[in-house]
């Protein structure tokens, strides 16, 4: 997926006095270029009852280096073998260990089937201060045949040995409760080794079903 980067020649608007402001006859216009940032698809996991999926270098591919500077997983059609959490960790030393200490924060709106209840809430029992153990990215996954969840995470940089790497999350899912949840994730892995895989699961039972898929992007 490309994405589109707009050039400003020249824009002159002229009011005429009595009427709606209009472009002058000598603009130049504007011009649009289909130029710049892209994403590559580098690697799709596709989940049957697996307790984890992981994205690591394997023996003919390498999914995260210094090749680009962000990195995006999606997520399609989480789907839990029991009603629970979905969260990730990073690792530094190649996937032997998934324990990076991070902090974090967890926010989401939210709405019932029903609507008998909405708003937004912060929840403190699903952020990290200094923490080494998973980050939710979703809260209580509905395991109902019809419930599931999706969404997206960016990594920054993760290849990067100066500075700690930042991560912003967005998703949405059908919660146990039947309601609509949609929490915002964000926070940074707070190490300056490079993360060179990634590892996603749920808190209790498997990944009965569902996709998730990196891309980098330029």
């Amino acid at each position: 997926m490309a994405l589109n980067k707009l050039k400003f020649n020249s824009l002159n608007v002229t009011p005429t006095a009595g009427k709606t402001v209009g472009f002058n006859s000598d603009a130049d216009g504007l011009e649009a270029t289909f130029s710049g940032g892209a994403m590559t698809f580098i690697k799709k996991l596709t989940a049957s009852s697996d307790s984890t999926l992981s994205f690591v270098d394997g023996s003919s591919s390498v999914v995260l280096d210094n090749t680009y500077k962000e990195y995006m997983f999606t997520f399609k059609d989480i789907h839990g073998s029991a009603d629970s959490h979905f969260g990730f960790n990073g690792s530094i030393d190649s996937g032997s260990n998934y324990n990076v200490t991070k902090t974090t924060t967890y926010f989401q709106a939210y709405h019932a089937e029903n609507a008998s209840d909405a708003g937004v809430s912060y929840y403190t029992d699903s952020d990290i201060a200094q923490g080494t153990g998973f980050q939710r990215l979703m809260r209580h996954i509905g395991a109902d045949n019809d419930q599931s969840g999706a969404g997206y995470l960016h990594l920054f940089n993760p290849s990067d040995t100066t500075f700690v790497k930042h991560f912003i999350a967005v998703t949405n899912m059908s919660n146990k409760d039947d309601l609509s949840y949609n929490p915002y994730v964000a926070g940074y892995f707070n190490t300056t080794s490079a993360i060179d895989a990634v590892q996603f699961k749920m808190e209790s039972g498997n990944i009965d079903a569902g996709t998730i898929t990196l891309y980098g992007i330029n």
